[in-house]
């Protein structure tokens, strides 16, 4: 998607957590950590000094809690996109309201944090390629399927899924398997309405019907004329939100 690297700051009180985080976040390229902080006080003087992408911030520590610190990085000309990273469920609801990109419940797992990466990559990086497309309003999306150049419309394509080591694509016609990755349509689609609801599923947004609650945070999407429901992870449910209602 980009060359660029996401610099990262992580900020927590225990050891024990920076280094589970680190570990996990280095499975992704597109992240770089460039400095850590066992202190409130001490991840804003870094995050002043390096102004860093991202930051991924504890909640209670024992100097300044982790609301107060990103309080305080509100007069930064560009203060960096922040994921609250705690033990506790009972703060998301006021972690959102400080702007929080994301909200990570610990012990951390592989999955969730990939997904707060892709959503992060989204939202630091797609920008530019939103801009690309909406210079070419008449542009295709061009997929390989058995051998063969396919162009199709992009407002024809319903959704997107990765199953069994290929994509299918959905549109209002035909079902394609392309060899094209999610993450590749996903950057290919970014000028149009279309949105990550799932680490295997791109949805367009202008099929959405109904956002119907499921389990444990996550719901599912029903689509214009699909009996099939769409999972939503809940790391994405906010956002998903935003970009549906007005």
């Amino acid at each position: 998607m980009s060359s660029k690297k996401l610099k990262v700051i992580i900020i927590d009180d225990e050891l024990y957590s920076r280094e589970e985080l680190k570990h996990l976040l280095s499975n992704h390229p597109s992240i770089m950590i460039v400095a850590e902080a066992e202190s409130g006080e001490k991840g804003l003087e870094k995050s002043l000094t390096l102004k860093p992408d991202i930051l991924f911030v504890d909640i209670e520590m024992s100097d300044m809690s982790g609301m107060e610190m990103v309080a305080a990085l509100d007069n930064m000309k560009n203060p960096p996109k922040v994921v609250f990273a705690t033990a506790y469920s009972d703060y998301a609801v006021k972690a959102f309201r400080y702007g929080a990109v994301d909200y990570l419940l610990k012990p951390f797992s592989d999955e969730e944090v990939a997904e707060t990466v892709q959503r992060l990559e989204k939202i630091v990086f797609v920008s530019d390629e939103k801009r690309v497309n909406k210079e070419k309003p008449n542009g295709k999306l061009a997929v390989e399927e058995d051998g063969k150049i396919v162009y199709l419309t992009p407002q024809d394509v319903i959704y997107c899924n990765h199953q069994q080591r290929e994509t299918v694509i959905h549109t209002k016609q035909h079902t394609y398997h392309v060899k094209s990755t999610l993450k590749e349509l996903e950057v290919k689609l970014a000028g149009y309405s279309f949105y990550r609801t799932h680490k295997s599923f791109l949805v367009n947004l202008k099929e959405v019907e109904q956002l119907i609650p499921w389990f444990n945070g996550a719901y599912e999407l029903k689509l214009n004329n699909l009996e099939e429901k769409i999972p939503v992870s809940r790391n994405y449910v906010k956002t998903l939100r935003e970009q549906l209602e007005l």
